[in-house]
């Protein structure tokens, strides 16, 4: 479990350093990068929100490495929202692009209070985790009701 962490992690990691628009050919793989890098982010705050609102025992250990993994994977679907990208198979809204401003500080909103939901995971104690989930859950909520169609 270990190894293929590690792997997940030093994939990703590289995923980060690479320029955006030399990661997407066609927009078909920006929007398939997204909802892959959304889908891993969702997996791992499930996994930290089941700690926080006690329908899992809290787990220190668990909680700081789906830490380490969002640490790296909240910072990815962003780039991928490019031009070209806000049509095929994607729940994308289109206000998106037509109010870029108001999608940035929505993004920019969610990776402040993820930072926090990452330090509070790492801190190894359940109270700072259940104080600094309900924002950070907050913030994904706020961009799938305003960006997002069901």
């Amino acid at each position: 479990m270990k190894i293929r962490q590690t792997l997940l992690m030093t994939v990703l990691g590289l995923a980060v350093t690479l320029p955006a628009v030399a990661q997407f050919a066609k927009p078909e793989d920006a929007i398939k990068y997204r909802k892959n890098a959304l889908f891993v982010m969702s997996q791992h705050m499930g996994r930290l929100g089941a700690m926080a609102q006690g329908r899992v025992p809290y787990d220190a250990k668990v909680a700081a490495d789906n830490a380490a993994v969002l640490e790296v994977v909240s910072k990815l679907p962003w780039a991928a929202f490019g031009e070209g990208t806000d049509k095929g198979d994607t729940r994308a809204k289109p206000e998106i692009w037509k109010d870029a401003a108001k999608f940035k500080e929505a993004t920019d909103k969610l990776n402040t209070e993820m930072a926090k939901l990452i330090v509070a995971a790492k801190s190894g104690k359940a109270d700072d985790l259940k104080a600094a989930f309900p924002a950070a859950a907050g913030s994904c909520k706020n961009c799938h009701d305003n960006f997002r169609s069901q």
